[in-house]
């Protein structure tokens, strides 16, 4: 699918015409430079590389840093392919926020919040106790019996348990983009996207 590389500025609220308001969140989107094509005959497969934030040459490795000089560009924090581009791109072009159209639907991937070592009750929704009486002396959000006994004297892989939660890469699909602001490279998409401010997304049709 095609896409963008982007970053999240924040969260904001817009009023539409019923006088609704709407929770939403404000992207920076591209500029993208293409700084690979991927073709057939070369790779076997069809796809467009876009490189997404500047980066100083110094932090770059003398690979990426050629890599980045064939495509006439400055080194990029991120790359990423993309494919099912309607218009031809080569080598060098810049993809911006236009690629977008208010009304239609995009899915957007990041990297969620961490949150460090949860226990049950964050972490997976358990009720917890729930009462204090009966004897139940600290062990309000405790996890309770785990299941495992004599046999089979273990326990199971994948059991809801606390641990580290966050972190992870979240899509999150058809979110209705509310503005395109062409002249800064904003995009204003319905709810809420995964990841803190400034973070790095993936914004695709």
């Amino acid at each position: 699918m095609p896409g963008l590389i982007g970053k999240k500025v924040g969260m904001t609220s817009i009023f539409n015409d019923q006088g609704k308001n709407i929770p939403c969140t404000v992207l920076e989107v591209g500029p993208c430079v293409v700084t690979q094509v991927r073709t057939l005959d070369t790779d076997g497969y069809e796809a467009i590389q876009l490189g997404y934030g500047e980066k100083k040459a110094k932090n770059t490795g003398k690979a990426l840093t050629g890599h980045f000089a064939k495509a006439k560009t400055t080194p990029k924090v991120k790359v990423q392919e993309f494919d099912g581009f309607d218009a031809e791109l080569n080598l060098g072009d810049v993809v911006d926020v236009e690629l977008f159209v208010e009304g239609e639907y995009v899915d957007v991937t990041g990297v969620s919040k961490g949150k460090g070592f949860q226990g049950v009750v964050k972490r997976h929704g358990f009720r917890g106790v729930g009462d204090a009486t009966h004897g139940q002396h600290n062990r309000l959000r405790a996890p309770g019996s785990i299941g495992a006994a004599s046999y089979p004297a273990r326990v199971f892989k994948g059991m809801r348990m606390a641990g580290r939660m966050g972190g992870d890469q979240v899509t999150v699909a058809n979110l209705e983009v509310l503005k395109v602001i062409k002249d800064k490279n904003l995009l204003v998409v319905k709810g809420s996207v995964p990841g803190p401010k400034n973070s790095l997304l993936t914004i695709e049709k």
